[in-house]
């Protein structure tokens, strides 16, 4: 079977179809012109002409080198998504009948959670007859909110869905632990003795941890 032909993202040289197109960039006088001088341009530097602003009147090109054009788009591609915060969620879940050596557990959970940057769905989950107590669970998860109130701000009230009631819980910016600096070496008194080295505080946070994990109870 002969391979599929992949289709390139940017329309270059006899495949734009414009009649005219503005050129920009270092290597071009800017402005106007018909779509054959600018290719005739682009040849005469050995360079391609790309297409970068079809929806543009005229379209917007560059003359450059195509495939390392690409190379530079890509690599731009993969640092965004580096730079981007991966979101963990931790779940924390309550009975309506939670008592407060239970309740007082699970806020210092929470809080550990929310120092690491991580958002908290907590709900209650009601067991048979007990969802008549929901009123009982709203009452809970407010004063678990309220207990994260330094750390956390509410991104959603308790609702109820089904037999569970939810509340989600963000952290707030000024909560987040920053990795601790590491201390600098000290200068060897003596040319004959090493300094000691000193000891490099570890970071046990995942940065690849799954998107959503749960709490221990």
């Amino acid at each position: 079977m002969p391979r599929q032909q992949v289709e390139e993202p940017f329309k270059i040289n006899q495949k734009i179809t414009a009649r005219e197109v503005r050129l920009v960039g270092e290597n071009v006088e800017q402005g106007i012109y018909s779509i054959d001088q600018a290719r005739r341009m682009a040849q005469e530097q050995n360079l391609d002409l790309v297409e970068i602003s079809p929806t543009a009147t005229p379209p917007v090109c560059r003359v450059i080198d195509y495939s390392k054009f690409k190379y530079e788009q890509k690599k731009k591609t993969r640092e965004l998504k580096a730079k981007q915060t991966k979101v963990v969620i931790k779940e924390i879940r309550f009975g309506p009948n939670t008592d407060e050596h239970d309740f007082a557990f699970k806020v210092k959970h929470a809080q550990e959670f929310l120092r690491e940057g991580a958002k908290i769905k907590s709900y209650v989950h009601f067991v048979g007859r007990s969802i008549v107590f929901k009123e009982r669970g709203e009452i809970l998860l407010l004063k678990f909110a309220q207990a994260l109130e330094d750390l956390a701000k509410v991104e959603q009230l308790p609702k109820l869905e089904g037999k569970r009631m939810f509340l989600y819980l963000a952290p707030k910016a000024a909560a987040v632990a920053k990795p601790a600096a590491k201390p600098a070496a000290a200068a060897a008194p003596d040319k004959d003795k090493k300094a000691a080295k000193p000891a490099e505080a570890t970071d046990k946070t995942s940065q690849t941890a799954p998107a959503t994990t749960d709490a221990a109870e």
